[in-house]
């Protein structure tokens, strides 16, 4: 079975078919799906989620993209919901400074109160990382933070190895399937297999040969098939070995 340690089916490209996607879910080998948080006050849809199916955990947190409307209510918010049951995670959080949807500083400043909230209520964290590398590596160095994911990783395999000595893993998606992701292949290559998660971001980042297409948790079956090859494992041991390894991280 696999485990989808990073989806959105709270998305609205879910709206016209969800149940029926996510009741095929079994059928199609996903076991398990961390539906993760995004926008500030926009927790419903994952919550619903968690309850409506069994095998959906949920994250609660503010991606950069929103830190300059989140506020101390928004944090008391998180710091309530993250004591649910299937709450396993505190994300997505991080920075952001492709889109610079919020001003750089404000970003720092929510991500830093969001990492202290975890600590405080001992729970990993999903980090959102986008032209950001080292600032948001600086800032987690910094913290007492050494449980999490850095999701969609897309740096040098030198600083996957920095976190993992941290005790970070690295989440792996579609774009490890696309012909330009040689440096997704070799960070994949050298880090070790007991540190790799994998993740879509659904509906986003569907890997070859649906890129392009809504993403969804089936299609991670593609990336398993390509760790498997760079590692010279064979499938059924990259989804075994990635499922335990988000149990040890999230349960």
């Amino acid at each position: 079975m696999i485990f989808d340690t990073h989806a959105h089916y709270d998305d609205e490209a879910f709206d016209e078919d969800r149940d029926q996607l996510l009741s095929s879910m079994k059928d199609g080998g996903v076991g398990c799906i961390v539906n993760v948080c995004a926008s500030a006050g926009g927790f419903g849809g994952t919550l619903e989620l968690m309850k409506a199916y069994p095998f959906v955990y949920g994250a609660v947190g503010v991606h950069p993209d929103d830190a300059g409307i989140m506020t101390q209510d928004t944090l008391d918010e998180i710091r309530r919901l993250s004591h649910m049951e299937k709450m396993v995670a505190i994300g997505e959080i991080g920075l952001d400074y492709y889109y610079d949807f919020s001003p750089r500083e404000l970003q720092q400043f929510w991500f830093r109160q969001q990492l202290r909230l975890a600590e405080s209520v001992n729970k990993p964290v999903i980090i959102h990382s986008r032209d950001a590398s080292q600032e948001t590596f600086d800032i987690i160095k910094s913290s007492p933070i050494r449980r999490g994911v850095i999701h969609c990783y897309s740096g040098a395999w030198q600083m996957a190895q920095d976190y993992v000595n941290m005790g970070f893993f690295i989440g792996v998606g579609g774009v490890v399937t696309f012909s330009n992701a040689k440096k997704l292949v070799e960070v994949v290559d050298k880090i070790p297999m007991e540190k790799i998660l994998i993740e879509t971001d659904s509906p986003y980042l569907a890997p070859n040969p649906n890129r392009g297409k809504r993403n969804d948790s089936r299609n991670l079956q593609f990336v398993v098939e390509k760790i498997a090859e760079i590692k010279k494992l064979s499938p059924e041991d990259v989804a075994k070995i990635t499922f335990d390894n988000a149990k040890s991280l999230f349960f």
